[in-house]
């Protein structure tokens, strides 16, 4: 008789512990969507400011008043240069352009890096393709980018033969998405 009751507190044991393990996967698939739907609510200024990478970037939006525009509902694309591409521009120029006189050029250069609509990955690469090779893309301060891809990457030219590549693509955020580049883009 005591094995009886052994073999049913064992198969009673088992159905907790595969609940318990049923309760768990759930919670955890739970916890992974909500992250997802979470960064997914974030809008491009939101995740701009939370990687380190793009202090520089934060600070020249701030500066050019434009963190309203980009929390708005848009579409956009943009292509956001990290603090290294930043730091790649003359000795100065950041902290020149960061000067209150200076705010409609500071204007300007940043919205040659934001293009409207919702332009990912695979819609781009679609833009190239159908472009020939080479497509351009007109950006919210009127003048032209040109995409194109080179050794599988996805370089950005802008309209004084500066590059930028897409180090990475398809950051997703409720008002767009964004390219991360590793060069600033300048207007003529």
């Amino acid at each position: 008789m005591a094995c009886f009751y052994a073999i049913i507190h064992h198969k009673n044991k088992l159905k907790m512990n595969r609940k318990r393990s049923v309760y768990s996967t759930a919670l955890l698939i739970a916890l992974l969507f909500g992250s997802l739907f979470t960064q997914a609510q974030k809008t491009i200024v939101d995740i701009a400011a939370g990687s380190k990478d793009h202090s520089t970037l934060v600070a020249a939006l701030k500066a050019a008043d434009l963190v309203t525009t980009l929390q708005g509902k848009g579409p956009f694309t943009v292509f956001a240069p990290t603090n290294a591409a930043f730091d790649k521009l003359p000795k100065g120029t950041v902290e020149s352009l960061l000067k209150p006189e200076n705010k409609a050029k500071l204007a300007g250069i940043l919205t040659y890096h934001v293009v409207a609509g919702n332009v990912d990955a695979t819609a781009l690469k679609g833009l190239i393709t159908k472009g020939g090779g080479k497509a351009k893309l007109k950006t919210v301060n009127g003048q032209d980018l040109t995409a194109y891809i080179k050794d599988g990457k996805v370089i950005i030219e802008d309209a004084n033969g500066g590059k930028a590549e897409v180090v990475t693509a398809d950051l997703k955020a409720s008002n767009g998405v964004i390219h991360v580049t590793n060069a600033v883009s300048l207007p003529k």
